[in-house]
């Protein structure tokens, strides 16, 4: 998760989050070579004294801004264009969950199972163990297993919201009346926190959102027992 004065993203606990992180290296690179070179030719046109004017009506310079310019925008956006259509490939799904926002608060029902459904809402301040995220933390975390393909199904029962967590390269609509879908995979186990990154009302900035991965042995006993409540 994040921590305070931290200047870049979240680690990465996906796949997909990876892409993101490597587009954005990519991305800013090309940025700082462009703004150290626009600095460098202010500093030229300031501090040099100009005494050739044969360059004013040069077409090969011209021509040069125009196509280069052109290049870079084409080289930033394949990588992603490639991203984004991984990024909406849906194959073969280990588990698929549902998630519906309310005011405020989500709901899950874990569709491959029979009956195992819950509502997660915030953890109050007072009522937060000791070394528990305030804000962020959750009565029930959203449980799912490590390195297995998720599909998660995002819809709303009032109005918008969004089911969005940073470390794992996920922000998808809720949307009344609406199914939208999203995949992940996590990559390591732990807890991963988001929160609604759509503005749904006077509340919502506490419709945190907790995942938590565990191994596949951890995932069936936590499985069976919120059956047997």
């Amino acid at each position: 998760m994040a921590h305070p004065a931290q200047l870049g993203l979240q680690n990465a606990a996906s796949p997909t989050m990876e892409e993101l992180l490597h587009l954005h290296d990519h991305a800013m690179m090309v940025v700082f070579l462009i703004s150290t070179f626009v600095l460098y030719v202010i500093s030229l046109l300031i501090t040099t004294t100009l005494t050739q004017t044969g360059t004013m009506n040069a077409q090969m310079v011209e021509t040069i801004w125009t196509v280069l310019p052109a290049i870079i925008l084409i080289l930033i956006a394949l990588p992603s264009l490639r991203i984004l259509y991984l990024m909406d490939e849906i194959n073969n799904p280990h588990l698929t969950i549902k998630t519906t926002g309310h005011q405020w608060y989500w709901s899950y029902e874990y569709t491959d199972y029979e009956d195992l459904t819950f509502d997660s809402y915030m953890v109050q301040t007072q009522d937060l163990a000791p070394g528990s995220t305030r804000l962020l933390e959750t009565d029930h975390h959203t449980t799912v297993p490590v390195n297995s393909p998720t599909r998660m199904l995002v819809s709303a029962d009032d109005v918008l919201h969004s089911w969005a967590i940073p470390s794992l390269g996920l922000k998808t609509d809720a949307v009344p009346g609406r199914l939208n879908q999203t995949m992940f995979t996590i990559s390591r186990p732990g807890l991963f926190y988001g929160q609604c990154s759509e503005i749904c009302g006077a509340n919502h900035s506490y419709m945190p959102i907790t995942v938590e991965a565990t191994n596949l042995n951890a995932f069936e006993n936590w499985s069976t027992t919120m059956l047997q409540l």
